[in-house]
């Protein structure tokens, strides 16, 4: 059930789901207990117009409009159909109904299917005066629309994580350590942590010890129940600048962690330090996949743009040609070595490609990073970490305050959802970059404007 309204007391309720949540979970229908879950026709409408595709709301419509003719079998759509389960309440497709009194199209312009979707909500409310009428929607002006047709409105909550501000960030300060365990380390490089790390039962995290004159850079590993030190490594000519990129470079490099997520704002070295650390291991995979997924200006598909298929994406992928470009020019003065880079795109070493064309394909023995992973559904994050194969390593790297997908936020993006979920697992490391290391120019940027 979504879970943004709460009422004290049971309440009968027929939740009407928009479009923009079928393409967030296409299970959604599915959450609400035993209240009733309408889908006006136009939603069925939309999600027809977009069933075509290798993008994950292609998926996801597919996904749905199987899902609704498994669950109706030889039934009517349009009369209520009861949910399996004893606690269930039941569905139907709302017909393009207009309501007597309040007409969303006459107030607000025909033609849009949003109305439209209002209406079927307006005819509900009007057909069932005795129970609550919720449109659920991702799209915040519908339900704002909704609301100032006196008609209840709230978001999709599931998949979305509260108090954001508060996420892990994989690392944390110790104070007061004695100078005896700082003996310790600096002699064998690890010891036993207990007593001394307070990680909540986290897997893996990183941690600054300081003592009175004294200070130490550590990963602790609840698998093994030790803490190490974090030694300052180069990777293909690429130093860190900082304590948390040593973190980052450290769970990269860590044969035992499958799964990283990497989060910071723009100028923190998240892509950079994941293709470096990809290209420094580039002999213990089979290929290096770096994709991000492509936000179309104003929603639109790649095919609106002019050209061929690769000066469609061009553009989306020109930051990760970016750090690559970075990487070849650390070899100025080895060209054999920049040569050997040119090399490994030639040769599909390296593959930089929008995420939708890798779906589908299973991962096996490949470093797979996704860049801007804040554009993602946590669905879309779940259906990628499925295709890992053996010996695969995935990396998520993103901003989750910089969202170009329409109704993703903070809350309910997919790299948000991974962070909260996974930092129990063993095959998983986080690290949160906040030192911006770009130039002095972009720090001011991010911290005054």
């Amino acid at each position: 059930m979504s879970k943004s309204v709460k009422h004290p007391s049971f309440e009968q309720k027929i939740f009407v789901l928009d479009t923009s949540v079928i393409l967030y979970d296409h299970n959604a229908f599915k959450n609400f207990q035993e209240h009733d879950v309408a889908i006006p026709i136009q939603v069925l409408e939309e999600l027809d117009n977009m069933k075509n595709g290798n993008e994950t709301r292609n998926a996801e419509a597919r996904s749905f409009i199987r899902l609704m003719d498994n669950t109706s079998g030889d039934r009517i759509i349009n009369e209520w159909i009861p949910f399996n389960g004893s606690k269930s309440g039941r569905f139907k497709v709302v017909m393009d109904n207009k309501p007597d009194k309040l007409d969303a199209e006459e107030i607000f312009g025909k033609g849009k299917f949003d109305h439209r979707i209002l209406n079927a909500a307006l005819s509900l409310k009007q057909e069932f005066p005795e129970k609550r009428v919720i449109l659920v929607s991702k799209d915040i002006c519908l339900r704002l629309k909704a609301k100032s047709l006196e008609l209840y409105a709230e978001d999709y909550e599931t998949g979305k994580i509260k108090n954001v501000d508060e996420l892990y960030t994989g690392k944390a300060t110790i104070s007061n350590v004695s100078d005896e365990v700082f003996k310790i380390l600096k002699a064998d490089g690890s010891m036993d942590a207990t007593g001394l790390v307070l990680t909540d039962d986290l897997a893996n995290h990183f941690c600054i010890l300081k003592g009175k004159r004294k200070s130490a850079v550590t990963y602790y590993s609840a698998k093994e129940g030790r803490i190490f030190t974090v030694a300052t490594r180069t990777i293909f000519n690429i130093s860190p600048r900082n304590e948390e990129q040593s973190f980052a470079i450290n769970a990269l490099l860590n044969p035992d962690i499958k799964l990283v997520t990497i989060q910071g704002k723009a100028g923190t070295g998240k892509t950079l330090l994941a293709i470096a650390s990809a290209l420094e291991q580039r002999k213990d995979y089979r290929q290096i996949y770096v994709t991000r997924p492509i936000v179309a200006l104003s929603n639109k598909d790649i095919g609106f743009l002019p050209g061929d298929i690769k000066s469609k994406i061009d553009p989306y992928m020109a930051p990760i040609w970016d750090n690559l470009r970075f990487i070849k020019e650390q070899y100025n003065d080895d060209p054999k070595m920049q040569g050997r880079i040119d090399d490994f795109v030639k040769t599909e070493k390296i593959v930089i490609t929008p995420l939708a064309y890798i779906r589908g394909r299973t991962l096996s023995k490949i470093f797979f990073i996704v860049d801007e992973a804040q554009n993602l559904t946590p669905h879309e994050i779940k259906t990628i970490i499925s295709r890992a194969g053996e010996d695969t390593k995935i990396v998520f790297t993103g901003d989750i305050y910089q969202i170009d997908t329409p109704y993703l936020d903070a809350e309910s993006n997919g790299l948000s959802y991974l962070i909260d979920k996974a930092k129990n697992n063993e095959l998983y490391a986080h690290v949160t970059l906040g030192k911006g290391e770009r130039s002095e120019l972009a720090n001011l940027a991010n911290d005054l404007l």
